[in-house]
């Protein structure tokens, strides 16, 4: 009988990919309410997340293995890379993701983040000049359908969500494409903390130092310490520890999917305590982009399966 206690690696994995994007739905929610209530604005929260992220992950790094965490900076073509993707990448899938929040909400957001797949395919289209497979052609009509559904509400002469808050969306699935494409070689010749700190850790000092986050902090209760804190310890740091541990228990493709976590907990929590409204047009919407992800994961299986 298979062991199913957390003795089980692949029984850990699992544990920890759920935990990981749950911990990102529940900071995505917590970071609306930030925005509609205590009245702190994106540029801020997205400043502090990554500033503070940064450091944590950059010290976990030390702690846990010292050497590995400075390697990047010793070869001065990669550590251009590392400094290009902490803006190109880190940064601005960050404050897109936190933008779309605020002009729209953290459900419509999470999800639309999730369009990345369909993003990667048309790119991989244009760069390779090749025709999509039929998988892709599938995975495409399903984003495009389940978009549409999910920000008309059904009705499709008028949108349900501020187009700003469309828009930031829209940008938010082609950062996370760009930030899902670009740190591949830096990522298995320097491993996922480091790469991660590092690159927190440099967006979050500019973006800082841009913005001048001094000049607006906002006015802070407790229940506020508490909200940020979430968001940037558990939220962030914790989130993408388990996220990234759980990939040494199992496949990336089973991860990914279950990375749907992260909208699952957003639009549950949006409409229990946020009074976010879900009908039956944009749960279809969002099953259709979720399940894009799911479509694209089998087919890498699948194809991994023919070529071992």
């Amino acid at each position: 009988m298979e062991d199913i206690t957390l003795q089980n690696p692949r029984i850990r994995g699992i544990g920890l990919t759920i935990l990981g994007p749950l911990l990102w739905g529940i900071s995505g929610t917590t970071a609306q309410f930030l925005f509609t209530t205590e009245h702190i604005s994106a540029n801020w929260l997205v400043s502090v997340r990554m500033f503070v992220s940064g450091i944590l992950l950059v010290l976990f790094g030390f702690a846990t293995n010292a050497t590995a965490s400075i390697a990047v900076w010793r070869h001065w073509r990669d550590a251009i890379k590392l400094v290009f993707f902490s803006f190109v990448g880190m940064s601005a899938s960050q404050y897109t993701y936190f933008k779309a929040i605020e002009y729209g909400n953290a459900a419509t957001a999470t999800i639309l983040q999730f369009l990345s797949p369909a993003v990667i395919i048309i790119h991989l289209m244009f760069r390779t000049r090749h025709l999509p497979r039929r998988v892709d052609v599938i995975s495409l009509a399903m984003a495009l359908t389940g978009t549409i559904l999910l920000v008309t509400h059904g009705h499709l002469t008028t949108l349900a969500i501020p187009l700003r808050g469309l828009l930031w969306g829209l940008a938010t699935a082609i950062t996370a494409s760009i930030y899902t494409l670009l740190p591949g070689k830096l990522l298995r010749r320097y491993g996922s903390i480091p790469v991660v700190g590092w690159s927190m850790l440099i967006g979050g000092a500019s973006f800082s130092c841009f913005y001048q986050i001094w000049d607006h902090m906002p006015t802070f209760s407790w229940q506020t310490y508490g909200d940020v804190s979430f968001v940037v310890i558990f939220g962030t740091m914790f989130a993408y520890l388990f996220y990234l541990q759980s990939l040494s228990y199992i496949q990336p493709t089973t991860a990914s999917v279950l990375g749907s976590f992260e909208p699952l907990s957003a639009t549950i929590l949006s409409i229990i305590f946020l009074g976010i409204s879900f009908g039956l047009p944009e749960t279809i919407g969002g099953i259709l982009i979720l399940g894009t992800v799911g479509i694209q994961s089998w087919a890498a299986m699948k194809n991994n399966m023919s070529i071992s």
